[in-house]
This record gives structure tokens, C-alpha cells and sequence, in this order.
């Protein structure tokens, strides 16, 4: 292939999309219209979760949706407001303005670039590895806080309830309820109770959208809105304004950029779990960079179309998938009809009860809430069980500021990690029956020899690790003083840096002043090449470098003939 025409398809990866056969674009047609009757109810959700005005949500279902899948590497995967990144949204926005102001709009059409240009460099530089460096206990603990979070934040809309001390509090609203709080509150819990009989008894049907369609119909027959309840209200008509974001003050900027960082990573983690999933059903590749480069290309199609940050919607993937989509014309279909509802279906849909939209957001998020996923972690490492725990105590402290919990868990997780390199697994080593050299304690099996102390350490060997082999080897001496040979496998010593080597520089030394022999087993290569750069291969001497364990055991044998 030219490399004009490949650096083409770099920049514009659609150009490589298949041309659909009639079958597979009738069921691409049938996938999209399948989530798009999903999509326009969940998008004027998500955008009252992230403290915007409900016709963002379909702003941020449009152009940022195609943007998405065109320069994306998942087919399949579905670009768009999603409830994670929505919660996000409005814990970094809400300690500095009003949800649904101005300045909350403008601030949240900037988080929306800064977090897109974010995602776009580290696609473009491919760093997509960094994603991972958010490990899966910290993405455990706080997607179930944010569940939590989202849960709680939407009961007050659900319910018709308002948050306040003192003279008519809660409990007073709820002793004495209001005209306006039983309406709220018998739309809200039908359309949740409707909701959770749908999706138990009826999982094919769009759920979603019934409800909404009921809460539309419903609410217009009562008079709904005359009786104190909240709706919608009138939604702009169509296309969503393509601008600049507007100015907001330097300090703004600054505190964007924390909540911009943390939003990056954790919708890209988010998404990156359904290409992931995506990719094992359809046996299909996906590529980080790429992604990433997509995910950023879309938010920051977000910010000129006077919209929010959107991502990867797993739920709505999971649909496409099921719906039958074969290609990425099936999420183009969907948002052509986002296009079409923005330009003749906005007039409808005023009289939809704001507790119908919390009822619906709450539903989806109620999958996110996993108490066994900590169980799970802690029979599996009880270090992993404790970082997912933090991070989920900590964010659920410190809401709104939901970053702090990322930060804590990406702190602890750190510690951890370096806590569990800088206590390597040290072995003393024998012969087996099975010609290897195994773990002493654990099979039971006698010394080498009595003149022979073998050892491996599993780790690399390095500023972290060098001082307990070191310290190990010591120990043991000191406790059989006949030892005279000291055999260091170093099959499991995959590194080694500068302190590596100078730790068996040490232990050479200090050994052989002892009238001590060391003797290396197994050297990987990488490790062989060190050694060799920093003179150790000469001073200790071929003769005493076994390539296997086997020459290793059988030398040490000999020793004692």
C-alpha cells in the first residue's frame, strides 16, 4: 500500500468501512432504529443528570455520536451521554455554579474540550497503554459510588422532594406531603416500578421508551404541569448551534483542568470495557490509540455544538449488539433519528415529567451497583479489596469533588504495587523428582547438598528488591555455616537495573571473602546482557554461568563426589 494511502486512512479511518450487502444494512437499519428508541429518551436523561438542560442531551446524541464512530475503532460501539460520565459532569461543575445556568452550560461545553484534547493526544502520541494505569479495583469502587451517588441524587426529582434543614425538611415533606409532592412522587415510582417489570418480564421490548411515551400521554391528560409537577418544557427546534465555547474567568480554567484529567480517563476506562467486550463477541480487533483519538475527536465535537462530555455506552452497545448491527452504520442510523426528532419531535415531548427522566436514569444505573464485585476482589487480593474499598469511601466523602476519590484510589494502588515489588517471593531451592529445581518447603525435598545453598527469587532484581535477596542469602548462611557453594537461580529475574547488579556485585564479594563460590543458573537474556555491559560475566567466569538448571544440579552434584 502507498504511504500516501496509508497516512490517508490514518487520518480518515472510515474510508475503510465495507460496503454493506442489502441484508447486512436492513439489519443495521433495524439495530439503529432499536437504539434509537433507547437513545432520545436516555440522552434527555443523562443531560438533567449532568445538571444541563434536557436538549443538550440530544445536542451531545448528534454530531458527537457520528464524530465518534467515524474516526473510533470499535464498530459497534455506541458514542454518546452515557450516566458515568454525566455524574462526572456534575460533581466537577457543581461546588463552582448553578446546574442549568449559564456559566454551569459554558463550563461544561469547556470540561468537554479540554477532556476531548486530552484523549486526542494521547491517541495521537499512542500512550492508550496509560489507561490502565487506573486499575480494576479503583474503577470497581468508584463506578459503585458513582452509582450510589447517581441513585441518591435522583430521589429528590424522583419523589418530588427538596433538600433542606430546618422548617419543612424532609421528614416534614414526606409526614406532610404536598399536592405537588404525591403527583411527582406517583409518576416517578410508576415509571420506576414500569421500568423494572419491563426489563424482568419483557427485556425485548424498548422499555424505555414505553415509559416515556406513557409519561408524555399521561401527564398531558392530567395536566400534569397545572398540578405543580415538573416537565421539560419547550425544547429548542432544530439543528444544535455549532459555536466556540464562550469565555469563562481564568480560575475556571484552572479548576476544569483536575476534573478534565480525571473525566479522560475514566470514560475512555469505561469505553475501552466495551470494545473490549465488544470485540470478544464479534471477533473483531480494536485499537487503543485509535479510540481514544475518537472518543477526543467526539468530545470535542461536544464543545462546538453547545453539548457535554459523552463516551462509550455500554447498555447501548450491548443493544446494538443484540439488535443485530453488523457495521458502523448502524450507529449512524441511530442518530439520524436523533436528527430527526431534534427537527419534528421536540414539540411532544414537553409534558415528559421530570420524575419520568429520574425514574429512567436510576433504572440502567442500578446495574452498575455490584456489592459482590468487592468480595470478589478480596478473595482474590485482599490489597486489590482495600484500594476498591477506599476509593468507593472516599468519593462517596467527598462528593461532589468525585475526582478525589480516583486520585485516592490511584495513590493507594501505587502504594500497593510498590509495597508488593519490594517484597519479592525468595525460595530456597532443591531437587525435585521431576529434574527441576522446586520450592524446598513446599515439596519437602532435601538440600542440594549440605555444602550447597540454591536459591531463586521471582521478581525482578532490582532498587526495590536487591537488599532481601541480599539479606536472604545472609540469613542463611549465617544459619549453616558449612554452606561453600552458593547457587543463585535466576530463572525468575525476568530485570535487573543498576542496583541489581550491584547487589551480586555485593553478594560476589562478600561471599568470596567468606571462601564462598556464587554460581548463576538460567540468566535470561535481557539480565545476560546487563551483566555483561557491567563486567560481571568476566569477574564471576563462564564456568560458573549454567545455561540450565539441569548443568546447574548436575555440577553442584559433583562438587560433593
Amino acid at each position: 500500500m502507498p504511504p500516501a494511502l496509508t497516512q490517508l486512512l490514518r487520518l480518515f479511518p472510515f474510508l475503510q468501512w465495507q460496503r454493506p450487502t442489502s441484508a447486512a444494512f436492513r439489519a443495521d437499519l433495524w439495530a439503529g432504529i432499536s437504539v434509537a428508541l433507547v437513545l432520545v429518551p436516555q440522552s434527555l436523561a443523562y443531560a438533567t443528570l449532568a445538571g444541563m438542560p434536557p436538549y443538550t442531551g440530544l445536542y451531545a446524541a448528534l454530531l458527537p455520536a457520528v464524530v465518534g464512530i467515524l474516526w473510533g475503532s470499535s464498530p459497534l460501539l455506541a458514542v454518546g451521554p452515557v450516566a458515568l460520565t454525566s455524574i462526572l459532569v456534575f460533581g466537577s461543575l457543581s461546588a463552582i455554579a448553578r446546574p442549568g445556568s449559564p456559566e454551569w452550560i459554558a463550563m461544561a461545553v469547556w470540561l468537554s474540550l479540554y477532556s476531548g484534547i486530552l484523549q486526542f493526544a494521547l491517541g495521537a502520541l499512542k500512550l492508550g497503554k496509560l489507561a490502565y494505569l487506573v486499575s480494576q479495583p479503583v474503577v470497581t469502587g468508584f463506578i459503585n459510588a458513582a452509582a450510589v451517588i447517581i441513585i441518591v441524587s435522583q430521589l429528590p426529582q424522583l419523589l418530588g422532594l427538596e433538600w433542606r434543614l430546618g422548617e419543612h425538611g424532609i421528614v416534614e415533606q414526606i409526614l406532610q406531603p404536598s399536592t405537588e409532592m404525591l403527583v411527582t412522587a406517583a409518576f416517578g415510582c410508576a415509571a420506576l416500578v414500569l421500568l423494572l417489570l419491563l426489563k424482568r418480564l419483557a427485556p425485548t421490548l424498548p422499555g424505555i421508551l414505553i415509559v416515556t411515551v406513557l409519561g408524555i400521554v399521561l401527564s398531558d391528560l392530567i395536566g400534569y404541569e397545572d398540578l405543580g409537577g415538573a416537565v421539560v418544557g419547550r425544547l429548542p427546534d432544530g439543528l444544535p448551534p455549532l459555536a466556540l465555547p464562550p469565555a469563562i474567568p481564568f480560575d475556571s480554567h484552572r479548576e476544569l483542568l483536575p476534573a478534565a484529567l480525571i473525566l479522560a480517563v475514566i470514560s475512555f476506562t469505561e469505553a475501552m470495557s466495551s470494545c473490549r467486550v465488544l470485540a470478544r463477541k464479534t471477533k473483531t480487533r480494536w485499537d487503543e490509540n485509535q479510540e481514544l483519538i475518537g472518543q477526543g475527536l467526539a468530545k470535542m465535537a461536544a464543545s462546538v455544538s453547545s453539548a457535554f462530555p459523552v463516551s462509550g455506552s455500554f447498555s447501548r452497545s450491548a443493544l446494538n449488539l443484540y439488535a443485530g448491527a453488523t457495521s458502523p452504520w448502524a450507529s449512524l442510523i441511530a442518530t439520524a433519528c436523533v436528527l430527526v426528532s431534534l427537527l419534528f419531535l421536540t414539540p411532544y415531548i414537553s409534558p415528559l415529567p421530570y420524575s419520568v427522566l429520574a425514574a429512567m436514569i436510576m433504572v440502567p444505573v442500578f446495574n452498575l451497583l455490584t456489592p459482590s464485585s468487592f468480595l470478589h476482589l478480596y478473595r482474590i487480593s485482599r490489597d486489590d479489596a482495600v484500594v476498591a474499598t477506599v476509593t468507593f469511601i472516599v468519593t462517596i466523602i467527598f462528593t461532589p469533588k468525585l475526582h478525589y476519590g480516583v486520585f485516592a484510589g490511584l495513590g493507594l494502588t501505587m502504594v500497593t504495587f510498590l509495597y508488593r515489588r519490594a517484597h519479592p517471593r525468595i525460595i530456597e531451592v532443591s531437587r525435585h523428582p521431576d529434574g527441576t529445581l522446586r520450592d524446598r518447603q513446599r515439596f519437602s525435598l532435601p538440600p542440594l547438598s549440605p555444602r550447597v545453598l540454591a536459591v531463586r527469587m521471582d521478581s525482578a532484581l532490582n532498587f526495590l528488591t536487591g537488599v532481601n535477596l541480599d539479606r536472604f542469602i545472609t540469613e542463611r548462611i549465617e544459619a549453616s555455616p558449612e554452606v561453600r557453594h552458593v547457587l543463585i537461580s535466576a530463572s525468575g529475574i525476568n530485570d535487573i537495573d543498576a542496583t541489581g547488579v550491584e547487589t551480586l556485585e555485593t553478594i560476589y564479594q562478600s561471599l568470596r571473602e567468606k571462601g564462598i563460590t556464587v554460581y548463576l543458573t538460567n540468566v535470561k537474556k535481557q539480565v545476560w546482557d546487563v551483566l555483561e555491559r557491567a563486567g560481571l560475566v568476566t569477574r564471576l567466569g563462564t564456568s560458573r554461568i549454567f545455561g540450565t538448571d539441569a548443568e546447574a544440579m548436575h555440577a553442584m552434584e559433583n562438587l560433593q563426589e
